[in-house]
């Protein structure tokens, strides 16, 4: 049985999930933030099956969120890099780490605690804020078509009205 598609849902969330793929990709892109660019590396790393990472990787470089590199000097040899659209996901990758922190780990059992490099000290929780920042509760939350939205989406939201 094949994976649901998303690509035809009008929501954001479901565009996101067609594009970042499955949890292996998500783990390849993590694995890119970490600084790892080569197939080899993702392979040991994750231990995932060459096929399945060759199929992942072409996918993300399809959706543009890493590119393919040439960096032999000597015939081919390839890096994946991440893309501006790639460095993107970090405040995804990093709510996601957050949630995991803090429901299923727990406080004081994080696996990564991320520091700001200039001043050594742990990263604050990212906080939805509003214009003036103070910070915003799902109750305070409103959430309207927008311009790209289909009538069944302006049809959903004025049912809730």
């Amino acid at each position: 049985m094949g994976r649901t598609r998303f690509h035809e849902m009008n929501c954001g969330i479901a565009q996101a999930l067609e594009a970042l793929g499955d949890w292996w990709t998500l783990l390849i892109v993590r694995n890119a933030f970490f600084g790892m660019r080569r197939f080899a590396d993702f392979e040991a790393d994750l231990g995932i099956a060459k096929n399945v990472l060759s199929s992942r990787l072409q996918h993300l470089v399809n959706h543009q969120i890493l590119e393919k590199v040439n960096v032999g000097r000597q015939g081919a040899r390839y890096e994946y890099r991440l893309t501006d659209k790639g460095e993107a996901l970090l405040p995804v990758l990093t709510t996601l780490r957050e949630w995991s922190d803090e429901w299923i780990y727990g406080k004081g059992n994080e696996p990564v605690i991320v520091k700001d490099r200039r001043t050594r000290r742990r990263v604050p929780k990212l906080q939805l804020k509003d214009a003036d920042g103070r910070k915003l509760h799902r109750r305070d939350l409103r959430t309207v078509a927008g311009p790209g939205a289909l009538a069944e989406t302006h049809a959903r939201f004025a049912r809730r009205s």
